[in-house]
C-alpha cells in the first residue's frame, strides 16, 4: 500500500513538472523573458538586466521573484505543523494553484502579440509566480525525492554524479531522468501552444493541476481507508 502511494505521488509530481515546463515557456516567450517557476533564471536575468544590457527585463523578474516568494510563504503557512506526505491541505493548495492559473487566463484573452504588453503581462506574471510558489511549497511538503516540480538543476547534477561514468553508485535514475525529460517536453508543448493562442498553454497547465489534485486526494483517501481496515 505504501509503495502504491509512493508511486502515485511520484507520477503526480512528474505531471506537475511537465506543467511547470509549459508555464515557464509561456513566461519566457510570452511575458518578455520572465520565468515564473525557475527563480534561478530570474535572478540571473535580473542581475544582467541591471547592468543595462539591451533587451533584458527588470520589472518582470522582480514581480516574478516577489510573487513566487509570497506563494511559497502562503503554502508554508497553510501546511505548518503537518507531517510530510500528501495531506488534504496539499490538495487544497494545488486546487488554489489551478484556480490562479484559470484566473490568469482572463487577461490573456486580450493578449494578441508576444511578448505581451506590460499592462497585461505583469498581472499574469504575478499570478503565475504566486501559483508556482505555492506549487513548489506543496511539492516540498509531499516530499518526493528528486522531484521538486519547478527546478531540475540538482536533479540533473545527481543523475550525472551518481551515474556509471561518475561516482557509479545506485540511484533513482528513472525519476531523475523523467523529471528532466518532462520539464523539457512541457516547455516544448508550451512553446508550441503559444504559437496557436496565448491561453492554450495555461489552460493545459490548469487542467493538469486539477487532475493532480483530484487523483492525489482520491489516493490519500484510499490510503486512509486501507489503514483503518488494517487497524481494525
Amino acid at each position: 500500500m505504501l509503495r502504491d502511494q509512493a508511486r502515485l505521488h511520484l507520477a503526480l509530481m512528474l505531471v506537475l513538472t511537465f506543467s511547470t515546463g509549459v508555464v515557464d515557456a509561456i513566461g519566457y516567450l510570452g511575458l518578455d523573458k520572465v520565468f515564473t517557476a525557475n527563480m534561478t533564471g530570474n535572478v540571473v536575468i535580473l542581475a544582467m538586466g541591471l547592468t543595462g544590457q539591451e533587451g533584458l527585463p527588470i520589472v518582470g523578474p522582480i514581480v516574478a521573484l516577489a510573487g513566487f516568494v509570497v506563494g511559497a510563504v502562503i503554502a508554508g503557512r497553510f501546511l505548518r505543523g503537518i507531517p510530510k506526505g500528501w495531506h488534504v491541505r496539499d490538495t487544497w493548495v494545488l486546487a488554489v494553484v489551478a484556480a490562479l492559473l484559470l484566473v490568469a487566463l482572463i487577461p490573456t484573452a486580450f493578449i494578441t502579440s508576444t511578448p505581451a504588453d506590460p499592462a497585461l503581462g505583469l498581472p499574469v506574471t504575478a499570478l503565475l509566480a504566486v501559483a508556482m510558489g505555492m506549487q513548489a511549497g506543496a511539492a516540498r511538503h509531499i516530499a518526493v525525492t528528486d522531484v521538486t516540480t519547478v527546478v531540475i538543476t540538482s536533479t540533473l547534477a545527481a543523475l550525472a554524479f551518481d551515474s556509471r561514468f561518475g561516482r557509479r553508485t545506485g540511484q533513482t535514475w528513472f525519476r531523475r531522468l523523467a523529471a528532466v525529460t518532462l520539464l523539457a517536453l512541457g516547455a516544448l508543448a508550451g512553446a508550441a501552444l503559444l504559437l496557436v493562442a496565448f491561453w492554450l498553454g495555461l489552460a493545459l497547465a490548469a487542467l493538469l493541476l486539477v487532475v493532480v489534485a483530484v487523483l492525489g486526494a482520491l489516493g490519500s483517501r484510499s490510503a486512509a481507508k486501507g489503514a483503518d481496515r488494517l487497524a481494525q
